[in-house]
């Protein structure tokens, strides 16, 4: 009877297998008998997909899996003869293998009968593969049968990440196909180490590694006694109350120690809970991106205080990650996000505490913009992301502005060449369906002599943001964040919070007399107000601190409800500077509630 076990069985380990009384295996036992059907066959699991040319299909036989692509419109009787002939060739194979101890030879070899059933009745060889292969239906393949699942909730994706620390979240990534995530079931073990004094249910002394049942849910965060221990994962793909195969996912490395106390760790105080409405919560964060943590210049110039392995991608997305879903925000505005942090990080693990995101790559670059926002408060009706040199060039609204820039060759082409974006969503209030939200994210140009520049990027950025709000979502306020790369005394705050630069202003020959253009320049909004105020840095490096980022409102249509606290400058300077490795980025998150007006 062994060799007819559920697939999904077939995924614990060869110890389950094995007699034992642990109460560990009992639980792991527990925990994935939850995952097989409630029928006593086997599936056969078909992936039928209207307009694509072929199906597959997959089953266990004989301790072998089966994957089988045919052509939809193929007819019943080739796919069954197809597997007859299988057996009959591997019985052959097995008989003249001189490896192979004697065995009995199974029934289903012998008899090579294969048949489809639908309610009872036969289907017809003359069938076509499209329409023969039916959800319920069953294959009878000797003396086994199997229950055909057709398009079942099945996981396409699933990914514990590499680096686990005690005290962060730890968030499988997952792509289901005919399912949804928020229906899936999730049963987390731990690995019973040996040579560690064993807790409740842990191994017998001398048996092989065993596992602990130790928590349910789509996140799980190990603690300090869980230091040097596997984890693993059993997932169930499910739509309602429709299950798929279930996977089964095993960490590659143990879990580490965590860096301790956190420059973020006093700020969730204020965050334990979310916004209430008409309240909500919105960050603005530039996290670093890896493809500038990595370089020679970071490890030796710009950040030779930091411990190398602070820098890492992985340690570093253990602390963002913790960070960012202990704001509980409503809207999460990042900068410098590299696409793969994107995927592979961010979109599971906010996804995993009900944020949606959206992600704008800056043109010949790896890192962008990303957008977050949680859906069961927002709607995302649209977005309308621009880079801010091709917009000048070529949309009319910026003809004239254009033509003030072109004066200087030396300033246009220094615009040009920058691939500076901004990202623009409009969402819809789900508490009142009628009022709508403009949310705005940048990072303008990098350089110290740039305010010539940045003032450009941010006159185009102005300009189509305006122009997005009357046709699209007339009436809806604006909330700006970004790293603006710009102090307050910068033209840029000042274009901002009074709404008019004057050509005196010394950022128009910030870089130099070949690349000055004075003019006046004018904001299409009325004066913005900085929504946590002006504080003493938001970047804090060896070279430099001031503060560069900003969460910009319009007062008439918002107040600020709450401005979380920065982290003090003695948090901030435990390890000299950022990033450390209680810190991940450069920069330090604005977090703020803000609440509508009536």
């Amino acid at each position: 009877m062994f060799n007819h076990l559920s697939a999904a069985l077939s995924l614990l380990p060869r110890l389950l297998l094995s007699s034992s009384s642990s109460s560990s295996h009992r639980a792991l036992t527990r925990a994935c008998s939850r995952l097989l059907p409630c029928s006593s066959m086997e599936p056969a699991v078909v992936r039928c997909i209207p307009g694509e040319p072929k199906l597959t299909i997959s089953f266990s036989l004989e301790g072998s899996h089966k994957h089988m692509l045919r052509d939809q419109g193929e007819t019943l009787g080739k796919v069954l003869a197809r597997i007859s002939n299988g057996i009959i060739k591997g019985q052959g194979k097995a008989k003249k293998s001189k490896k192979n101890k004697v065995q009995q030879p199974s029934e289903a070899a012998e008899l090579a009968l294969v048949k489809l059933f639908h309610d009872g009745d036969e289907v017809a060889d003359t069938a076509l593969n499209s329409d023969a292969w039916q959800d319920g239906s069953v294959l009878q393949v000797g003396d086994v049968k199997y229950s055909v699942q057709r398009n079942p909730p099945t996981f396409t994706t699933a990914e514990l990440p590499l680096s686990l620390l005690a005290g962060f979240p730890v968030c499988p990534k997952l792509e289901v196909e005919f399912g949804n995530l928020q229906d899936c079931e999730f049963t987390w073990f731990k690995e019973n180490v040996p040579n560690k004094s064993p807790e409740a249910g842990a191994e017998v002394s001398g048996q092989a590694s065993s596992w602990t049942e130790v928590g349910s849910g789509r996140v799980h965060v190990p603690s300090n006694q869980d230091i040097g221990c596997r984890f693993k994962l059993c997932c169930t793909p499910k739509d309602g109350a429709r299950s798929g195969p279930a996977k089964e996912l095993v960490s590659v490395g143990a879990v580490e120690a965590g860096p301790g106390v956190c420059t973020f760790d006093n700020r969730h105080a204020y965050t334990i809970r979310e916004a209430e409405w008409p309240a909500m919560r919105v960050v603005s964060y530039n996290i670093l991106a890896d493809i500038y943590a990595q370089t020679e210049l970071s490890k030796t110039v710009l950040y030779p205080y930091c411990a190398p392995y602070a820098l890492q991608l992985d340690y570093r997305q253990n602390l963002i990650k913790k960070e960012l879903t202990g704001y509980n925000a409503d809207i999460v505005c990042l900068q410098e996000v590299d696409k793969g942090v994107f995927t592979d990080s961010l979109i599971p693990t906010l996804d995993a505490f009900g944020l949606d995101g959206v992600f704008k790559i800056k043109e010949k670059q790896h890192e962008g913009l990303a957008t977050f926002y949680r859906r069961s408060k927002f709607k995302l009706l649209s977005r309308h992301d621009i880079m801010l040199s091709e917009a000048l060039t070529s949309d009319p609204m910026h003809t004239e502005l254009l033509e003030k820039v072109s004066a200087n060759g030396t300033l246009k082409d220094k615009i040009m060449q920058r691939s500076t974006t901004l990202q623009v969503t409009v969402f819809e209030d789900l508490n009142k369906p009628d009022r709508k939200l403009c949310v705005a994210n940048t990072h303008l140009y990098w350089h110290p002599k740039g305010g010539n520049v940045r003032l450009v990027q941010l006159g185009v950025a102005m300009q189509h943001l305006s122009h997005v709000i009357n046709e699209v979502a007339p009436g809806a306020p604006l909330v700006f964040c970004g790293d603006f790369n710009s102090t307050p005394n910068a033209g840029v705050f000042q274009l901002v919070t009074e709404a008019a630069v004057p050509q005196e202003h010394s950022d128009w020959s910030s870089s130099g007399p070949e690349e000055s253009c004075s003019m006046e320049l004018l904001s299409t909004f009325p004066p913005l107000l900085s929504a946590c105020n002006q504080p003493a840095y938001t970047n804090y490096v060896g070279g430099f601190h001031g503060c560069l980022d900003y969460i910009f409102i319009q007062p008439d249509s918002m107040q600020v409800e709450q401005m979380i606290p920065l982290p003090s400058h003695q948090e901030v300077t435990t390890y000299e500077a950022l990033p450390s490795v209680a810190h991940p980025s450069d920069h330090i998150a604005l977090v703020c509630d803000l609440r509508w007006n009536p």
